[in-house]
């Protein structure tokens, strides 16, 4: 199975272009993943909600034109979920639970702490109510193949951004955001991309303003985190940085 991540930045915008509906027939993958989709349903035409004869779901913040995940798939997922079932968290609308045979599937939009010390907190709380409460839930019922991708604002290492120095203090790249990842992973979860590619300059997301793209300064912080009990039939990871549109690039990979 083929699955496919990306923080489109806004969907309606990428669709007026045609691009996301290029993207959507050139890749023809089983499971398509967009985050900051920044649109509710009653704002797009059926075309939009279902595209190319794929099965949308969707999840909404209480405001409009911010956040917002769609999760497309060739076949209706065997059960959807939205949200943590954390009222502190469910109102931005950051997260799609979709089983696909006997995987469930975390569709992501991870809050970005940049903007104060409150949101901060706010982004590493949503991070522990994950870790915490959310994925041992899943355990707990059995369900214990998972994949988690998405947009996470967070590089992980040095090697995940082109200027680590100078971002320490940044958020996206704070000691203790980082740690989260590493956590994460000693859980029992592998960055897929890494088991892949163990060299520098991969990058999935770059300043538009500083056109920053153009000269590969980005951060990596878009992922696939898979079980590792899905190691053995990870086929391949990427990233696509050709793939324009969003501030974003997409990530993929494939299960055998």
């Amino acid at each position: 199975m083929k699955f496919l991540s990306w923080n489109v930045n806004g969907y309606r915008a990428v669709w007026r272009k045609g691009l996301v509906q290029d993207w959507l027939k050139r890749e023809a993958a089983d499971v398509y993943c967009l985050q900051e989709t920044k649109a509710q349903t009653d704002q797009l035409e059926p075309d939009m909600i279902h595209p190319l004869g794929l099965h949308g779901e969707w999840h909404w913040g209480e405001k409009k034109g911010y956040s917002g995940v769609a999760t497309f798939s060739k076949t209706v997922p065997d059960r959807v979920e939205r949200g943590f079932g954390l009222k502190a968290f469910d109102g931005e609308g950051r997260v799609l639970v979709t089983k696909h045979g006997g995987l469930t599937l975390f569709n992501v939009y991870f809050p970005n702490g940049k903007r104060d010390e409150q949101r901060l907190k706010f982004k590493l709380d949503f991070y522990d109510a994950m870790l915490k409460e959310v994925i041992p839930r899943y355990r707990k019922r059995g369900e214990d193949r998972i994949l988690i991708c998405g947009d996470v604002n967070t590089a992980h290492k040095d090697i995940d951004l082109a200027r680590p120095k100078e971002n320490r203090k940044i958020s996206g790249f704070l000691p203790e955001e980082c740690a989260w990842i590493d956590r994460l992973l000693s859980a029992g979860f592998v960055d897929t991309f890494r088991e892949f590619e163990d060299g520098p300059e991969h990058y999935s997301w770059w300043d538009m303003q500083s056109r920053a793209r153009e000269r590969n300064v980005g951060w990596r912080i878009d992922y696939f985190f898979a079980s590792e009990n899905l190691k053995p039939r990870l086929k391949k990871a990427w990233l696509s940085p050709k793939v324009l549109g969003s501030d974003h690039c997409p990530a993929g990979i494939e299960l055998v």
